[in-house]
């Protein structure tokens, strides 16, 4: 620890280079008079609250000089004078620095041992509006920031139990990002919970450019080729605070509206904050609906393509099936490029400014649909299938788990084309084998509570129970 030093002006110089004084804009300082002693405030502009500030100033300029004159220790002129709560004196110069940079003002004052942090900081950041990708019919409508402190109130204000714990950490050796663990004292794993923080802490990275998910990859084990997401990512504060309520960890990372539960399950993905808002039975069907679903959406094109490519496997009430229109393009490459056309048009989506979007919505099925059937390029019933399996992708709520289902999708219907029979149960057991090796990022394993089998857990993943006494 490189200590602050004892003379006044040393402090002024060193700490008006580290931090920019002149160089950097958004950098303000101030000088005071308190008590006749020199004083001088540092602040970036932007986090200070203006007021607050004021206020401060205001009343230690009015400071006589005799209640000034006997103190030598910042601690005691914080206890008497400094009105503001959240302060702190510290004598450390790198923890100063990152806590100026972070939004605290800084006052150093000549005579005076020690420096006083100031937690007087407004972050800028939009309201609590409900997030895009979380909808609910009924529910809460509010959502996370991209501030972690408001992240916070917002899990505080559905959980006042003091076991409550919000414990913060420092990642990135040039950012120090924010990054904050939340859990319940009393009902989180323990070793869990040492699991979660030693890898936090392990972090080696400059900094965390994507937020959370920059913490995600420094964190989950080396498998590159392996699709399955390992964290589960939520915007929504009551689906946080219900999995805080079920002993799990939620991660907050600073700029950045959503948070990571863990540990996380491949069956964690078949839940939704809506069906926890209807009755157990339409919950339950709609969670089921969904399963389903999603298995078809994975199915259907490498079964279609199967049952096709050679006359006479279907039976005979599903003939209708066997007999694609003739197309310009041969079977396997219809759905191939139909599926990387879709891909195009969410990825254009993205990019399309909301007033055009309905325009383009309608102009890309036209391209795609009407015109690709009538120039021959495509058979009407490869566009009927595709278009099941783009809309059973926005059934799941993950993105991550829908494009993972996606490339293994086509992996599949690869696979079979090649190999026929034996390449589609091949591509099947590649499938499972590929989800009983991967590694979670922690926790028991990505296919608990399958494996190890805990049929209490399982039956509560699969089928939306009534309010339990826990009521999560």
């Amino acid at each position: 620890m490189e200590k602050i030093a004892a003379h006044y002006m040393d402090n002024v110089r060193w700490f008006d280079q580290v931090l920019g004084v002149g160089r950097s804009c958004d950098v303000v300082s101030r000088d005071f008079y308190v008590g006749g002693r020199r004083s001088r405030i540092w602040v970036i502009d932007g986090y200070g609250r203006d007021a607050i500030l004021e206020r401060m100033g205001a009343f230690w300029l009015s400071l006589p000089e005799e209640a000034i004159k006997p103190l030598t220790q910042m601690q005691d002129f914080a206890d008497r004078f400094i009105t503001f709560s959240e302060t702190s004196v510290t004598f450390d110069r790198q923890e100063i620095v990152t806590s100026v940079l972070m939004g605290k003002t800084l006052l150093v004052m000549e005579g005076m041992q020690g420096a006083a942090l100031m937690d007087a900081k407004d972050y800028p950041g939009r309201s609590v509006g409900e997030p895009p990708d979380g909808k609910v019919l009924r529910g809460s409508h509010d959502g996370f920031i991209e501030a972690v402190v408001p992240n916070m109130a917002l899990l505080r204000r559905r959980i006042r139990d003091p076991h409550l714990t919000m414990e913060s950490h420092k990642v990135g050796t040039r950012s120090r990002t924010d990054a904050v663990l939340c859990y319940l004292e009393d009902k989180v794993d323990q070793a869990l919970l040492q699991e979660v923080r030693s890898k936090l802490e392990s972090i080696a990275v400059h900094s965390l450019s994507m937020a959370q998910e920059s913490v995600a990859e420094a964190m989950r084990p080396k498998q590159w080729y392996n699709p399955f997401p390992k964290v589960r990512y939520t915007e929504r504060p009551d689906s946080a605070a219900a999995s805080v309520m079920e002993g799990n960890i939620v991660l907050l990372v600073d700029n950045s509206p959503s948070v990571m539960i863990l540990p996380t399950t491949f069956f964690d993905f078949t839940q939704e904050a809506n069906e926890f808002y209807f009755p157990p039975l339409v919950g339950s069907y709609l969670r089921l609906l969904r399963i389903i679903v999603f298995l078809i959406s994975l199915l259907i094109t490498p079964i279609w393509y199967l049952m096709v490519s050679e006359p006479g496997r279907l039976p005979e009430w599903l003939e209708f099936l066997s007999s694609p229109e003739p197309a310009s393009l041969d079977l396997l490459w219809q759905l191939l490029v139909v599926e990387f056309l879709v891909d195009v048009l969410k990825l254009a989506s993205l990019n399309t400014p909301d007033s055009l979007s309905n325009s383009f919505s309608m102009l890309g099925a036209l391209i795609l649909g009407d015109f690709a059937v009538q120039a021959g390029w495509l058979g009407p019933e490869v566009l009927v299938y595709m278009a099941f399996v783009s809309v059973a992708s926005f059934a799941q709520p993950s993105y991550e788990m829908g494009y993972a289902f996606k490339l293994l999708r086509v992996a599949l219907l690869l696979v079979t084309a090649a190999f026929d029979v034996w390449g589609f149960v091949l591509g099947i057991a590649g499938i499972l084998v590929l989800l009983a090796t991967t590694k979670p990022l922690v926790g028991r394993g990505y296919l608990y509570p399958l494996i190890p089998f805990n049929g209490k857990a399982l039956r509560r993943l699969l089928v939306r129970e009534p309010i339990s006494r826990d009521n999560t």
